[in-house]
């Protein structure tokens, strides 16, 4: 296929609506793909870094967690500040217009699992206590970046208002790494759900060597005690899917997990894409049935990297929050995962599952 076949393919398929099919250009180390559409309406950048208190986030702001409380909207995000990545707090009203209220969470002691990072702040709340679950650890790059670097851990804090102060449980282990297993360099923090009498939590896990990556299963009983993680993760580690966002549709009865999917350019690894999965049953999901939400072919104005999703519905539409980067082409090296800021993205409800144009394969 010539290149100018291939973009008036994918001109089509972008411009023909929010459910579509296309061919894509094969990953150069032959990873999946999502060959169908779920096409979001990018509204572009609703918080950008640098607006922070006391610099928290002067290199960078990205891997959002959105959520709605009484009337407010409350928003976490990793911001790179002069010591590292802390999670920090930004709130609104209406989605689009954010009030940067700086750190959540501090650094922990030196011979604590979150002396580099106390990040990506996932919340959940019971009825009586808010919960925490962020993303802890020891190791980051150099300075100034300081980007975490593997172990990923699940850490856990908690408070009585959704805004914080949060109270670190050094004494609460959700889970740890597994060696020689499909989470043995990740196992942080993803979307809970309620489900009889159990928390289900879809966790991201990797290995390091090679770096596979895809979404997992953790369940408990008691949000202050240990989890339980199943022994195969929901979709194949090949898919190279991370973090979680879930929203119920009630009116097909079906479950919409959106995700961030890693690519890979000349041998750069970088998110490239938010995918959505769908499935009945929140315990099984199928690889096929995939779709692209966002990536360059749709968003406004991030080039290249599309990053982690948060889903928040809001009246009759379903409100996607990511994290991107103008520079074109990509920043090189580490530099790809810095200066990020984060942008807002809509699909109209309800939801329905995206389907091939006839004629597709």
């Amino acid at each position: 296929m010539n290149n100018l076949l291939l973009r008036f393919i994918i001109m089509v398929a972008a411009a023909a609506g929010p459910t579509t099919a296309t061919v894509l250009a094969a990953y150069e180390d032959g990873r999946p793909q999502a060959s169908l559409r779920l096409n979001a309406k990018d509204q572009g950048v609703v918080l950008r870094h640098g607006a922070g208190p006391n610099q928290c986030d002067y290199l960078g702001a990205r891997d959002v967690w959105a959520w709605r409380a009484d009337g407010t909207y409350y928003l976490h995000y990793d911001g790179a500040g002069p010591k590292g990545w802390l999670a920090c707090l930004a709130t609104s009203q209406d989605l689009e217009h954010w009030t940067n209220r700086g750190p959540v969470l501090e650094f922990g002691a030196s011979n604590r699992d979150d002396s580099a990072s106390a990040s990506y702040g996932t919340t959940y709340f019971d009825g009586h206590r808010w919960h925490m679950f962020y993303l802890g650890t020891p190791h980051t790059t150099p300075a100034p970046d300081y980007i975490p670097g593997f172990p990923y851990l699940t850490m856990k804090a908690e408070a009585a208002l959704p805004a914080g102060p949060w109270t670190k449980q050094y004494e609460v282990t959700p889970f740890r790494l597994l060696p020689n297993s499909y989470y043995s360099a990740t196992a942080s923090p993803g979307y809970i759900v309620r489900q009889g009498g159990e928390y289900l939590m879809f966790f991201s896990a990797s290995t390091a060597s090679p770096i596979l990556r895809t979404i997992s299963l953790a369940r408990t009983r008691d949000l202050n005690g240990s989890w339980s993680i199943a022994a195969q993760p929901l979709l194949p580690p090949t898919e190279q899917i991370e973090n979680s966002s879930l929203y119920f549709e009630p009116q097909n009865h079906t479950w919409f997990l959106f995700t961030d999917h890693v690519g890979i350019k000349a041998g750069l690894e970088y998110t490239d894409a938010i995918w959505v999965y769908w499935s009945k049953d929140l315990t099984q999901w199928n690889p096929a049935h995939k779709a692209v939400v966002l990536d360059a072919r749709n968003c406004q104005w991030s080039k290249h990297i599309i990053g982690l999703p948060s889903v928040v519905p809001a009246g009759k539409r379903l409100a996607i929050f990511y994290d991107g980067q103008d520079a074109d082409p990509i920043a090189p090296g580490v530099k790809s995962h810095m200066n990020r800021d984060i942008g807002l993205a809509w699909l109209d409800l309800p939801l329905t599952v995206p389907y091939p144009i006839p004629g597709n394969k």
